[in-house]
């Protein structure tokens, strides 16, 4: 009976590294190697042992691994618990990052309102076991993180309080792309840009705020006051209906509040781009598809995320110095489509 039953709990636990290293004919340690990424295995032998836990379907114990190297080769995110499609489209990217980087990758949401969530998510990640914790949380609600956290921490703009070398994001970058944006549409003729902004307790509505406004002052233009959207349709569509007539162009914080807008337009008889020019951002998967197709500040998830995590790994122990010049994140280019255009002569003011 005690044999039949060793047997059957055999037959039943999950496959080891000793397994694997019988059926790819390799030692233990060799399995290991390849398991911690380590060096000194041909790319013959790490395809073989890779294979061979393909097919007995091993999965690395991390708590053991953990045990024995100090590092659990995962990643925590805090993020703002959202289905917004910026928040979201980061926290795809930042998955996606860590999983092309060998690590795996565990989330805490937060409620909104509730500044002390920060500081539980962080807590909460540091017991289930992560080696760093990048921060996506966009809100400002006056939060401070700990700094006795005991592994890095990165955020991904401003957030927290953190010290510049760990913002990956650089404040400055969403605001010099706005600029662009509004200096596109002054270009083109219209006297002054209108604004819709994100809710002002948004870190990155405040940039895209701050780059409309430079715009202007460069150019030594009053800027008119901004409208407040809340980055949906619906905040778009309210703001457009109180869009004053003079208004010929207009400079959204997010695509989504651009398409609301239009909208509002739309039912006022107010053409885009004839009557009203129209500028949005984040560059969503639909922008291309409006009727107008609608010019846009685009965003690269992919090429943040990886900045970032690549800021974070940097600051592992046992990581490589830090280069003098530390990488750019990657830009955020205009897209210029057919919702913008000159004003048309009506709505010019006279000499």
């Amino acid at each position: 009976m005690t044999a039949h039953a060793t047997s059957d709990d055999a037959r039943r636990r999950p496959p080891g590294m000793t397994d694997v290293a019988r059926l790819a004919g390799v030692s233990q340690k060799t399995v290991s190697r390849v398991v911690n990424n380590e060096r000194y295995v041909s790319e013959a032998v790490r395809e073989k042992v890779l294979a061979a836990a393909a097919e007995l379907g091993f999965r690395p114990n991390t708590a053991a691994r953990a045990l024995i190297t100090g590092r659990f080769k995962r990643i925590g995110v805090v993020s703002l618990g959202s289905a917004l499609y910026g928040p979201a489209s980061m926290l795809v990217a930042l998955e996606r990052a860590t999983r092309a980087a060998g690590l795996s990758f565990m989330v805490a949401n937060t409620p909104e309102g509730q500044p002390e969530a920060i500081q539980d998510s962080v807590d909460w990640l540091l017991a289930q076991g992560v080696d760093g914790i990048i921060l996506s949380e966009p809100i400002d609600e006056g939060q401070q993180v700990r700094p006795d956290a005991g592994v890095p921490i990165v955020g991904l703009g401003q957030a927290a309080d953190l010290p510049a070398e760990r913002v990956a994001l650089a404040r400055g970058r969403t605001a010099a792309s706005c600029r662009e944006a509004v200096e596109h549409l002054l270009d083109l003729g219209h006297e002054r840009v209108w604004h819709v902004a994100g809710p002002l307790d948004w870190w990155e509505a405040r940039e895209r705020l701050e780059g409309w406004a430079e715009a202007h002052r460069a150019r030594g233009i009053e800027a008119p006051p901004h409208l407040e959207g809340d980055w949906t349709p619906a905040g778009g569509h309210a703001a457009g209906l109180a869009l004053p007539s003079e208004a010929t162009a207009v400079f959204c914080a997010n695509d989504d509040t651009a398409i609301g807008l239009a909208r509002a337009l739309h039912e006022a008889g107010r053409r885009v781009p004839e009557d009203v020019s129209l500028v949005g951002f984040d560059d969503i998967p639909a922008a291309a598809y409006l009727s107008p197709p609608l010019t846009t500040v685009r965003q690269d998830f992919e090429g943040d995320a990886t900045h970032a995590l690549n800021v974070l790994m940097r600051l592992l122990p046992g990581a490589a110095p830090e280069p003098e010049a530390r990488a750019a994140a990657p830009r955020r280019p205009l897209v210029v489509r057919s919702s913008t255009a000159p004003p048309t002569s009506s709505h010019l003011s006279p000499p």
